[in-house]
């Protein structure tokens, strides 16, 4: 099947964007100081020939997509040059499809080949990881699915049915065995929330290294007119939602570290937490103890927690742990793990609750995973990549549309506030949060509604211009003068 609306990749401009955190970000074993972003604009042309515009933003987040004991910059520069090498493959895809059929096809067909070229190329030293793939990956999906609604005049999120589609979600995903799920017939729309709500519930991210309590502070400490400590955070951004990021190899400093988030919580008037261990736990004994320690001495904090985040190795195929003793207790939900539908109905038969679904994974993924998980009653969340600049704008339209059990973790705002400054004149709502939430309601009419076209931002040069660079390099060097101009 086809459509004169189908479209291929015509050209791709790659950027890299070096940021630096405001606090350190420590998750599991790992401190996060500076991020590289990946920005992408993806020109597409469809059948007739005409042409549309769209834009894709990713952090390559190292620790994060790949923690090791290997050396950062190793990882970070191989990261990079793979995200190079995947401009010049999406420039290359000739296939006409919607963004759907595209983003599936190329995981399928060419990401899984680069991945391994790249890793044999690094022969006798650490491979590249798979989901370190799928987050470079990201941003030229995220392009393509942006470029389709901008060139047909409406949002992305209108375009995933049988009007834009050529195949049903049957092409692409199969149910759980002995699951009522069908996918025959049916489209992501059946599974979306399609009316947008104007803002989203606000989760805060309490790190490893961030001071709770005056005790805490070292001096160190950034004098920018922002919160540090927790208490003021929750004053002053009116937060309803915290989670609290563990280490899961110290059950005492861990325990300790919920009960202390939770108690200020309780007097702060939070409404939820959540807890994330960061693919650290070996045994799912860990988890149950403290949680059963919870229960039994901070039952109020115990009530409070909403779901438990990914306490296991992120690679269920090589770790398959039973863990339905620990979701007896509180939801669980996979983050890391949760590559694709596939791995999500692996998390289902090994005893997880739900997932918890990112951008960074592709948009592509993160539709398909959705439709699964909504067919087999499993509740979603939508987690954060500590998503700056246009890297937040999908990240919460996701959250909008895929009915999470509440809300958005956000939180660009705490550790990179001044990285969004050109986004957040455009977007104010979406890059702070008042009254415990984020709002949506300046975001356009097409494709993701970035506006990026009306943002200030002065771009480094381009790391690689693919596919036809002639037409693209007068479109993009107007829009430069354009924004130099204004400012």
């Amino acid at each position: 099947m086809s459509k004169s609306s189908d479209i291929k990749a015509a050209g791709i401009e790659l950027y890299f964007l070096p940021i630096r955190a405001r606090t350190p970000l420590k998750f599991g074993p790992e401190t996060v100081t500076n991020v590289t972003c990946a920005r992408v604009r993806a020109t597409v042309e469809d059948r007739l020939g005409r042409r549309g515009v769209g834009w894709g933003e990713t952090p390559l987040s190292v620790q994060w997509v790949w923690p090791s004991t290997v050396a950062y910059d190793e990882r970070h520069d191989a990261l990079v040059r793979l995200t190079v090498e995947l401009a010049r493959n999406w420039s290359e895809y000739a296939e006409f499809g919607d963004p759907i059929e595209l983003g599936h096809g190329f995981q399928k067909h060419v990401l899984g080949e680069t991945l391994s070229a790249a890793n044999r190329v690094r022969e006798g030293s650490e491979r590249i990881p798979r989901l370190a793939a799928l987050v470079c990956c990201s941003p030229f999906d995220l392009a393509i699915h942006d470029a389709f609604g901008n060139l047909l005049d409406r949002p992305t999120y209108t375009t995933y049915n049988r009007e834009f589609m050529n195949r049903d979600l049957a092409a692409y995903l199969s149910p759980a065995e002995g699951a009522e799920a069908s996918f025959n017939g049916r489209y992501p729309a059946d599974f979306l929330v399609l009316e947008r709500p104007a803002s989203l519930i606000a989760w805060h991210l309490t790190g490893g290294k961030d001071a709770i309590e005056a005790d805490d502070l070292t001096g160190d400490e950034p004098n920018d007119g922002r919160p540090v400590l927790l208490r003021d955070w929750i004053r002053s951004d009116g937060l309803t939602c915290v989670k609290v990021k563990l280490t899961g190899n110290d059950s005492t400093w861990d325990y300790n570290r919920l009960t202390k988030v939770g108690r200020i919580a309780l007097e702060e008037g939070v409404s939820r937490l959540s807890a994330d261990f960061n693919c650290t736990v070996l045994e799912p004994s860990y988890v149950i103890e403290i949680l059963d320690r919870l229960h039994l001495e901070e039952p109020l904090i115990y009530e409070k927690l909403l779901y438990v985040e990914q306490p296991f190795p992120y690679d269920l195929e090589a770790h398959p742990i039973k863990v339905h003793e620990v979701s007896k207790r509180k939801p669980l939900f996979l983050d890391e793990s949760a590559h694709d539908w596939e791995m999500i109905r692996l998390g289902r038969e090994l005893g997880w609750s739900g997932a918890a679904l990112k951008t960074c994974k592709t948009q592509t993924g993160a539709i398909l995973s959705q439709a699964w998980s909504k067919a087999h009653g499993m509740p979603l969340m939508v987690q954060d990549l500590s998503n700056p600049m246009l890297a937040q704008i999908p990240h919460a339209l996701l959250a909008a549309h895929a009915g999470t059990i509440m809300g958005v973790e956000t939180n660009g705002m705490q550790f990179y506030p001044d990285a969004s400054i050109p986004e957040a004149e455009i977007h104010p709502g979406l890059y702070r949060r008042i009254g415990g939430r984020i709002s949506l309601e300046t975001l356009g009419g097409r494709g993701f509604g970035q506006r990026v076209d009306e943002i200030r931002r002065d771009l480094p040069e381009a790391a690689g211009v693919f596919g036809e660079p002639s037409a693209m390099k007068s479109e993009s060097g107007a829009r430069t003068k354009s924004r130099l101009d204004v400012s």
